[in-house]
């Protein structure tokens, strides 16, 4: 029987287990990510430390950041004796916890006969509630239930082996939030097909790899960045502006990098033209949904983009609302996530490409709001340590796109926002931005103007959009409406098709 090219695409979008939706927008993946959505319980945990506002508040703080708590749990165990035989990467491994129950886990990496030190990474199950049950790396209030019990014995291949480990210093994380940055260089400027353009902008600006890293690390020791444009001295700061640094530096800085860097790698990994055979581009498009939004959906860029558009009046589908609701910003960029996992399956690999980038223009505009927000209350509203460290941290973020279009005004930008500035001008700063909307494919109504109670703030409307790239009315959020419901619809559409086979 000959299946009309739809019929095909449905086939190939149903042909996927069920999986947890992703955030309120209900974004619904076709592969396990429950822990990398996770990833924001770090930066949660990370939060709760820094709120402490002491020295081993920021030290805890640190080694969460480095070492993480939440993601990609794994035990590093010793065998008494070696293995039998070679042991290849995912073998599953089964033993007991400290409850007493049955668990499994997987090899984390391939091992040679004989070797006794082996890496177990926890299986993952795909309700969020319960990803995993064993939580320790270095948070302050771990949770050992799910961990394999001090001593005993697991399976591997039928063959049992007595083992012994620490469970509070030997469970540990593969995934960490350091780690999205310091892996940038072999992740984004030299693997295959590299370096991707976003993050190109970034290293051309900042001239180190990890600068998200380094933003962090010099927050939280109270130290200075040496960077060939956009440098910090937050020696100069108090824990109070400091902790701003540090959180905001985590989630829109590395956090944030990572997300696209999963985009750019859907697409290289984009098999043109070929029904059910993009599984691994598809898993890296649901992994960066899953960064975006988080398993809370309350910490990390969602969150950030619908507390911007309460300031700025850009909330609901049309961008039109100041009430607390979802931002105009994440319909769109979750009507693109819709679309580019509907090109994934189809085998639509040019389609797939401009849906992450769209995506990573309008990730750009909480932080651009975020940055003449706290331009205005430095400057208008007389802003002190916090709302200045704000302040830099949102330009940190988003300079080096505004540097791509226009040294000048990034140069704007930072001397009026950096560390330490004599002084701010908020006119300077909003104009400096707009001067490079259509650089950065964005619109004036994407970003809006400083709203509060019933009025703009004076000087701070919406610039126009005349000769940009649209009208608030371009019909884009009709468009990302109805890519967010075609997820929901396929399962129905296919049982159709499949009773008129």
């Amino acid at each position: 029987m000959k299946f009309t090219a739809l019929a095909l695409s449905l086939i190939a979008s149903t042909a996927y287990a069920s999986f947890e939706k992703i955030g309120p927008l209900v974004y619904e993946p076709r592969s396990l990510v429950t822990d990398h959505n996770a990833i924001d319980l770090d930066q949660q945990a990370i939060q709760i430390e820094l709120a402490k506002l002491t020295g081993d508040g920021f030290q805890n703080a640190k080694e969460i950041y480095q070492e993480g708590g939440y993601s990609k749990s794994f035990a590093e165990i010793r065998l008494e004796n070696g293995l039998s035989k070679d042991l290849t990467k995912g073998t599953e491994i089964t033993g007991v916890d400290t409850m007493g129950e049955m668990i499994n886990g997987k090899s984390y990496s391939t091992y040679a006969a004989g070797v006794s030190n082996l890496i177990v990474q926890y299986s993952t199950l795909v309700t969020q509630d319960n990803y995993v049950n064993c939580q320790v790396g270095k948070l302050t209030d771990p949770n050992t239930d799910g961990c394999f019990k001090e001593s005993g014995e697991i399976t591997i291949d039928g063959r049992s082996y007595a083992y012994t480990y620490d469970v509070s210093t030997d469970n540990n994380n593969g995934r960490t939030i350091q780690g999205f940055s310091e892996q940038a260089e072999d992740k984004m400027y030299k693997c295959q097909n590299c370096p991707y353009d976003e993050f190109h902008k970034y290293y051309k600006y900042y001239g180190v790899f990890d600068y998200a890293n380094i933003w962090v690390l010099a927050a939280l020791e109270g130290s200075q960045t040496n960077f060939d444009n956009g440098n910090a001295d937050f020696s100069i700061y108090d824990y109070e502006g400091r902790e701003q640094a540090v959180k905001k530096g985590t989630a829109y800085m590395a956090v944030y990098m990572y997300v696209i860097r999963e985009l750019e790698d859907a697409v290289d990994d984009c098999n043109n033209g070929c029904i059910d055979c993009n599984d691994d581009p598809v898993h890296a498009w649901d992994e960066a949904v899953a960064f975006y939004t988080g398993s809370t959906s309350d910490q990390l860029l969602y969150a950030l983009a619908d507390k911007r558009c309460i300031n700025f009046k850009t909330c609901g589908t049309e961008g039109s609302e100041s009430s607390i609701m979802t931002s105009k910003v994440n319909y769109d960029i979750f009507g693109q996530f819709a679309l580019g996992q509907q090109s994934l399956l189809e085998g639509d690999c040019p389609a797939v490409k401009v849906a992450a980038k769209r995506i990573t223009d309008l990730m750009a505009v909480p932080l651009i709001q975020g940055t003449i927000r706290y331009a205005y209350k430095v400057d208008v509203k007389m802003g002190e340590e916090v709302e200045k460290a704000e302040g830099a941290t949102f330009a940190a973020a988003v300079l080096p796109r505004v540097h791509d279009c226009s040294a000048v005004d990034a140069k704007t930008i930072y001397d009026n926002m950096r560390v330490n500035a004599p002084d701010t001008n908020f006119a300077a700063v909003k104009t400096a931005f707009e001067n490079n909307y259509e650089c950065m494919n964005i619109k004036c109504n994407d970003v809006g103007g400083l709203y509060s109670v019933a009025a703009y703030s004076e000087g701070a409307e919406p610039c126009s959009d005349v000769g940009a790239m649209g009208s608030p009315n371009d019909g884009s959020s009709g468009a990302n409406s109805m890519s967010l419901s075609l997820g929901l619809g396929l399962a129905t559409l296919f049982a159709t098709v499949i009773s008129l086979m």
